[in-house]
């Protein structure tokens, strides 16, 4: 068994024993492995021991890979700050992206998106922690942005996504976590179909499936740490 094998091994076992303890199936935790930095090498390793989902955070990078590895049933999310000049590639290459604050950006991706190709799926990336430094939209101006989404074309809202502060504290971490998925309720009460939190990495993937996580993102766990490479 290969070094990435054996570390999505574990991090499933993690997942599995994350959801027993909440009292959730482990079937709906789905895993996205953080492969940004890291080489279609390592995704080829990660495809090999059964892992289709992969998060990436640069355009050029996704592009690449997806194209070095066309035909292997990969699914790409787009799980970093999409800029502006950028997203023709990721409505071209992507079938997710988390990460969406702003309506001109889900504006420009839903008409680049080929009408050939599925919608692509979106969740709205939500600033928790009420940090300056940090991308997402405010909660308070998620109801807002989410309507104005969901009728766009070639798009499908699925949920939210959020990146909480790191702490060791556990309860201000399930706190971050629970309120995410407060708004996604919200959301389903105000009419729209959202089934998604995007909540969770390497670090607290265990608060977040506290709080209902259903994708968790987490890379360094995976791969190692990109500070060594």
């Amino acid at each position: 068994m290969t070094p990435i094998a054996a570390a999505l091994r574990a991090t499933r076992a993690r997942i599995a024993a994350a959801a027993r303890a909440a009292g959730r199936n482990p079937a709906l935790v789905h895993l996205l492995a953080v492969s940004k930095t890291w080489p279609a090498s390592n995704v080829r390793a990660a495809l090999e021991a059964g892992q289709r989902a992969f998060g990436e955070s640069y355009a050029n990078e996704v592009s690449e890979k997806a194209a070095t590895l066309a035909g292997s049933g990969l699914e790409w999310h787009f799980i970093g700050p999409v800029q502006g000049n950028k997203t023709r590639i990721v409505a071209e290459c992507c079938d997710w992206v988390h990460s969406i604050d702003r309506l001109k950006i889900a504006e420009r991706l839903s008409a680049q998106r080929d009408s050939d190709r599925p919608p692509l799926q979106i969740c709205l990336q939500v600033n928790v922690s009420g940090e300056a430094s940090k991308s997402g939209v405010s909660p308070d101006e998620v109801s807002k942005l989410a309507h104005a989404v969901a009728v766009l074309p070639q798009l499908s809202l699925r949920g939210l996504m959020c990146i909480p502060e790191p702490s060791e504290d556990r309860s201000l971490l399930r706190s971050r976590f629970a309120l995410l998925r407060q708004l996604n309720e919200q959301l389903c009460s105000e009419g729209l179909a959202v089934d998604t939190l995007s909540m969770g990495m390497s670090h607290d993937l265990e608060a977040a499936i506290a709080e209902g996580a259903t994708i968790v993102r987490v890379g360094t766990a995976i791969f190692g740490d990109r500070t060594l490479k």
